[in-house]
């Protein structure tokens, strides 16, 4: 009983704002993992380590010999442990929190098992030679860590009631739509990056699909997701709902400012600091997405045991005249 009471005092109860805080510091870490990882690419050095999980068959490091390209590959290899000890400290953040919330330990796990997996994608495209498709499914598997450590930051704000909706059933839908969309355009993004030029290295293979085609494709889908997220942003304030409606304003912003990028990176030939920038944009346009899922519902306090026993004894009492 001691050593019980010991430890009680040693490890202390983790405050929701530290929480909220790791959760947050979580996204920005995955957003940032895949900048650095565009960075990777778009300088040439996907091959600077040319082997996983060593960085050459002889070595777990870079050497004097690979010169630069083998520095920024390992050094964005390394940032995968900083983004994983902030995946793990919110992890134990979790258990340590007091009273117990449902839900954010699976979604803390999830952020925290998706930083491995997503290093051995990463160690498939460079054992693969970054084929392209491998180097989409790396982006997209970040897309998903971001989205999970997303909703760990909302759930972690939001009280512990049952979701109720906020919105027409209709406009939920179309919400739910307008996410299916973001992530269609994301999917067919990579497709165009494999397709063009900064392949990550210089002998390094593309997807096999014509840039012009495919890049109509994307522009389309960008369209659609605009067209989708205005009519939002009507719907939402016809029927009252503010924080649904500057949601769904904020996603378009981003939306605009994206699609800005991406015409101007393809008449210009692609340069590499557009599409980094291009890269950070998808991130934020995911983010915003969400942020619109997020707003068509609302969690409600759950009311103490004390006023939920006093309610049902009052249901409970004769009416007499």
């Amino acid at each position: 009983m001691r050593r019980i009471c010991a430890v009680n005092r040693i490890v202390r109860p983790v405050s929701g704002i530290l929480l909220r805080r790791l959760a947050l510091a979580s996204i920005i870490a995955n957003v940032g993992i895949v900048v650095t990882g565009g960075a990777v690419r778009l300088t040439a050095s996907g091959l600077g380590c040319p082997t996983w999980p060593r960085c050459t068959d002889d070595s777990y490091v870079t050497t004097p010999e690979m010169g630069v390209y083998g520095v920024i590959e390992f050094g964005n290899r390394m940032l995968t442990f900083a983004v994983g000890l902030i995946a793990l400290a919110t992890v134990l953040a979790v258990l340590l929190h007091r009273p117990r919330r449902p839900g954010l330990l699976a979604l803390a796990v999830a952020v925290f098992l998706g930083i491995p997996a997503q290093a051995v994608i990463g160690g498939i495209t460079v054992l693969t030679n970054l084929n392209p498709w491998v180097v989409g499914l790396h982006f997209l598997a970040s897309m998903a860590v971001i989205a999970a450590a997303y909703a760990l930051w909302r759930r972690i704000g939001d009280p512990d009631g049952p979701p109720v909706a906020v919105v027409p059933a209709p406009l939920r839908a179309l919400a739910r739509v307008t996410t299916g969309v973001t992530v269609a355009v994301l999917v067919v993004g990579t497709w165009v990056t494999g397709s063009g030029p900064h392949a990550g290295d210089h002998g390094a293979a593309r997807n096999g699909l014509d840039p012009e085609t495919i890049s109509q494709v994307h522009a389309d889908g960008v369209f659609l997701l605009i067209g989708l997220s205005v009519a939002l942003i009507f719907a939402f304030r016809a029927v009252g709902a503010q924080r649904a409606t500057r949601a769904a304003i904020v996603l378009v912003a981003v939306e605009l400012g994206q699609g800005l990028i991406g015409f101007v990176q393809y008449f210009t030939h692609v340069p590499a600091i557009l599409v980094g920038a291009h890269m950070l944009g998808s991130c934020l346009v995911l983010l915003a997405a969400l942020s619109v899922q997020w707003s068509t519902r609302e969690r409600r306090p759950v009311p103490p045991a004390a006023d939920v026993a006093a309610t049902h004894a009052e249901e409970s009492v004769p009416v007499t005249a």
